[in-house]
């Protein structure tokens, strides 16, 4: 993790407010571990607690199991481990994402708030290395002297399909 103080010095912070880009990036703000993370809110469908978890034989590692949403079951996944942050606390909340026809909830500790971010704000992970090791991270920005980082879902549920693949048993095809 990049220290606060080589972090470099934001567009926004050195441009005069009317200067300042009128673009910018509604987020929900949500807590795993020791660390921030940002979900663009047009995915967020719904934050919930969920009230009990039914596991699911053969399921990836990091799909916990399924819960029923007012009707809709809806499978939830942790992925602190995918993220590389500390498991320690148990995470509290669900946020039900929506990326194309998928929709899975996110396990999260906390979710502190909504908040709208200029989008000259952001800064790319700044080395292949750093895109590599968190590859489910687009950009980062700074939160009351913290660090926080852009989910990618796209890429985060991707991680997880690829552990439901490497999960699958070998299958023969047999001959009629």
């Amino acid at each position: 993790m990049i220290p606060i103080g080589e972090f470099p010095k934001l567009h926004s912070d050195s441009v005069p407010e009317e200067a300042k880009s009128t673009e910018s990036l509604k987020v929900c703000l949500v807590a795993l571990g020791d660390e921030t993370f940002a979900i663009d809110l047009r995915q967020v469908r719904e934050i919930f607690e969920p009230e009990w978890i039914t596991p699911v034989p053969g399921m990836p590692a990091a799909l916990v199991g399924i819960t029923n949403l007012r009707g809709t079951i809806i499978p939830l996944a942790d992925v602190r481990a995918t993220l590389g942050v500390s498991s320690s606390v148990m995470p509290k909340y669900a946020v039900v994402i929506r990326h194309g026809t998928q929709q899975i909830g996110i396990l999260v500790q906390e979710v502190p708030e909504i908040r709208t971010i200029q989008l000259d704000d952001l800064v790319a992970p700044s080395t292949r290395i750093a895109a590599e090791r968190r590859p489910m991270i687009s950009a980062f920005f700074k939160t009351e002297n913290k660090l926080s980082a852009i989910l990618e879902l796209s890429r985060l549920l991707a991680s997880i399909e690829e552990t439901a693949d490497e999960q699958r048993p070998y299958q023969q095809s047999v001959k009629r």
